[in-house]
């Protein structure tokens, strides 16, 4: 066997794995046999006997060459991933899979000292409901910033589907710099998904409920209960969400689900799937229909089609009523403009995926075996025609048959769809647990030699895959070498833990053509149930490695007012009770070592990091008063507190930073 190959055209990582993997199939002929059973010529003896002492095929061998990322080399590609119930967002290099950060979003995290006692707090404050703390999550769908709808790098959102919140991250730091309180709703789950531009962050709703989550009983559902989806305003500049510039549309109380943005030739236009268009309330403990059952009585359920730049119009001409500090065009206005209109959908869908050129949108029903396309020109169409019938709420409903392009069967519970650059669609199947591949027609067919809209394969992955990622595979120019299957069970895949297990984040090869998928890598995440994840590519990312200057206040991204640059600045300040502090950070000491403090007095401490070296990061915790920092490069932060409690504290750093780390520390003496 020759290889021939550009050292210029591929990165080293994959030319090894390349050259290797060749060498490994060419002497394991026999797919049914472990590696090491003819022969494995090429390889030294010692590595052809552990193939064969552990029964390794030539796919494991090929899984594992294409997924080592050898020491000091780093990752192409870079996965932002929800992390469920634990209210964080995951940061995972693809192909290795290796967990590189928890970012703490909505949940408090020691090791970034977030919420304990520094910048954070601020941030999580801004998620109270009605000022009661809330410092849980349940994220769902992560979204990165895009410009004419390929993915920028600057900035990721995700969504609180509990609590209906927002949060902004900075992909500068990796931190979080936002929480916003969604106003007027209890729940959201279609969030956040942005508008090509990131003009707006999308957050769908979930669950119906009185607007403002007001009290009304559930026999007035029908006429009390509504839907809000949010066009939440990003302030690029700011890196903030602007709730004066963003607004809402009032829906009917159908149950929506994901969205996704039009791009390009649909560009200025969102679809959301929806469900329970039966209006169930459940009340199995009074006889009535369960909701698993009460929601799935209709052939159909609803798209969503919402068009979202003349609803800005509306939103800038003051068409609008202001409810709970946001603007909220309501539902009568949305269907007088023109906003809003309907087209039938397979029940109970879950996902709503627009592809590559905006050209279609396709849904999966997770009770039925087809996925729907719909066209955007068709739709365009069917509106312009006009003499609609609308449902109860005087909603345009346009013809399935005047909107619908193709159905492709693929098998049992299809539910979230992604696409790469060859022509190809990549299905979840939840009850099948597979992955499936079909090829796209219209503008797509002349990509591959198959038929369009066709199934090409089905890949089992382990198990009740959910959600499905691919390379930038829900963006205007997707990427073609991999596949992440979000799966729901992972049972026998990992040593037994206990009842609680892990998720499974199973790592496919979709880099052949044809039926070529490979399963290459399973991948424990046991934080919690995350959802979705978009797959970037790590160049699109430009992460400081230290703070721009020394006294970078991290929460504003800006200098700090109350930076100091060298330890001569550092001092100790009374006016009264009110004791405040000037505290440098470096290898491998603080300065000062030494705080007396009366008990009651109400404390400011500032500290900065003098250090301008990566990854020499310091911690300060002062033990029994629940502070904990994480002080990066060049950082600054302030922490207050009454010391109310008098006795002998010490303070320290957490992160080991030099071979001197266990002296780095200092005594606040609080006198009684």
């Amino acid at each position: 066997m020759e290889i021939f190959l550009s050292r210029k055209s591929l990165p080293i990582w994959l030319l090894t794995t390349v050259v290797l993997a060749g060498i490994l199939l060419v002497s394991c002929r026999n797919n049914n046999q472990p590696a090491a059973s003819s022969g494995v010529s090429g390889l030294p003896a010692d590595a052809a006997a552990l193939a064969t002492a552990r029964g390794l095929t030539p796919d494991d061998i090929y899984g594992a060459l294409k997924t080592y990322m050898p020491t000091g080399q780093h990752d192409p590609y870079i996965m932002i991933s929800s992390g469920g119930q634990s209210g964080q967002v995951y940061v995972i290099g693809v192909p290795s899979m290796r967990l590189l950060k928890a970012i703490g979003v909505f949940t408090p995290e020691p090791w970034q000292g977030y919420g304990y006692g520094g910048h954070g707090d601020k941030v999580l404050a801004g998620g109270f409901v009605d000022g009661k703390p809330i410092l849980w999550g349940d994220t769902h769908h992560p979204s990165i910033s895009e410009t004419n709808g390929e993915y920028d790098g600057q900035f990721a959102f995700i969504n609180d589907k509990a609590n209906a919140r927002i949060a902004v991250i900075d992909l500068r730091d990796f931190e979080t710099k936002q929480i916003i309180k969604t106003p007027n709703a209890i729940n959201d789950h279609g969030g956040a998904f942005v508008t090509p531009n990131t003009e707006y962050v999308i957050e769908g709703p979930q669950y119906a409920a009185p607007l403002g989550f007001e009290y009304a009983p559930l026999e007035e559902y029908a006429e009390k209960y509504r839907a809000l989806i949010t066009f939440w305003k990003f302030d690029r500049v700011a890196g903030r969400i602007d709730q004066s510039r963003s607004f809402q549309i009032e829906l009917p109380p159908y149950w929506q689900d994901l969205c996704d943005a039009g791009k390009k030739v649909s560009d200025g236009w969102v679809f959301c799937n929806s469900f329970n268009t039966e209006l169930a309330t459940g009340g199995i403990e009074l006889g009535n229909p369960p909701f698993e059952a009460g929601t799935a009585r209709n052939d159909t359920d609803y798209l969503h089609i919402i068009n979202w730049k003349k609803a800005e119009e509306i939103f800038q001409s003051g068409n609008y009523e202001m409810m709970g500090g946001i603007a909220v065009i309501r539902l009568q206005t949305a269907i007088d403009e023109g906003l809003l209109y309907f087209t039938p959908e397979p029940k109970s869908p879950h996902g709503a995926d627009v592809t590559p050129g905006g050209e279609y949108i396709v849904v999966g029903g997770k009770l039925d075996p087809h996925v729907t396309v719909y066209s955007f020109e068709k739709i365009m169409a069917a509106i312009a025609k006009g003499g609609h019938e609308t449902d109860q709420y005087g909603v345009p409903v346009l013809p399935l048959d005047a909107t619908m392009e193709a159905q492709v069967e693929l098998g049992l519970g299809p539910l979230h769809t992604v696409y790469d650059n060859k022509g190809y669609a990549y299905t979840s199947l939840f009850l099948d647990s597979a992955v499936a591949r079909w090829t796209l027609g219209g503008p797509y067919a002349n990509l591959n030699p198959d038929e369009p809209w066709s199934l090409i394969q089905k890949l089992p992955v382990h198990y009740n895959i959910g959600h499905i990622t691919a390379v930038e595979g829900d963006t205007a120019s997707p990427g073609g070498e991999f596949v992440v299957a979000l799966s729901k069970w992972s049972i026998d895949r990992f040593a037994n833990i206990g009842p609680l297990m892990p998720q499974n984040f199973q790592l496919v090869d979709i880099s052949g053509t044809g039926a070529q998928m490979r399963l290459l890598y399973d991948m424990p995440i046991g934080v919690g149930e995350p959802h979705y994840a978009q797959i970037i590519r790590a160049d699109r990312l430009k992460p400081w490695q230290v703070y721009p200057e020394i006294g970078w206040d991290p929460g504003t991204m800006a200098p700090h007012p109350n930076a100091i640059t060298s330890s001569e600045q550092a001092r100790v300040e009374r006016n009264g009770n009110h004791v405040e502090i000037w505290m440098t950070v470096v290898r491998s000491h603080f300065y000062p070592e030494r705080v007396e403090i009366k008990q009651g007095d109400h404390v400011t401490w500032h500290l900065t990091s003098l250090e301008r070296t990566p990854d020499a990061t310091h911690g300060f915790a002062i033990s029994g008063y629940n502070i904990n920092l994480s002080l990066e490069p060049g950082e600054t932060q302030t922490i207050e507190f009454v010391a109310d409690r008098s006795g002998t504290f010490t303070y320290y750093c957490t992160e080991f930073c030099s071979a001197l780390h266990l002296e780095m520390l200092g005594y606040m003496l609080v006198e009684p």
